[in-house]
């Protein structure tokens, strides 16, 4: 679980969804947002922990933080420049 240290804007809760929808819901979500802002991503489908990183990589987002809790994945994103 991501730790209350981290502060964040938004939560995307793709729970129960599978690839490509969350990392498209994700995309949308970063339409509508500003640089800087950050968002939880709440997750069950496993592919989130390889399309989320890439996500991020590719497109220059930062990822802060990444857990996992048993079958839910969770992720802390920064919308980069």
């Amino acid at each position: 679980m991501i730790q209350k240290v981290h502060t964040f804007d938004q939560v995307l809760d793709t729970t129960g969804l599978f690839c490509p929808e969350p990392v498209m819901m994700l995309h949308s979500t970063f339409k509508d947002i500003k640089v800087g802002d950050v968002v939880k991503v709440l997750a069950t489908d496993p592919s989130t922990t390889r399309d989320i990183p890439k996500f991020c990589l590719f497109l220059g987002h930062e990822l802060i933080e990444q857990a996992e809790t048993g079958s839910e994945y969770e992720y802390l994103i920064r919308k980069g420049g």
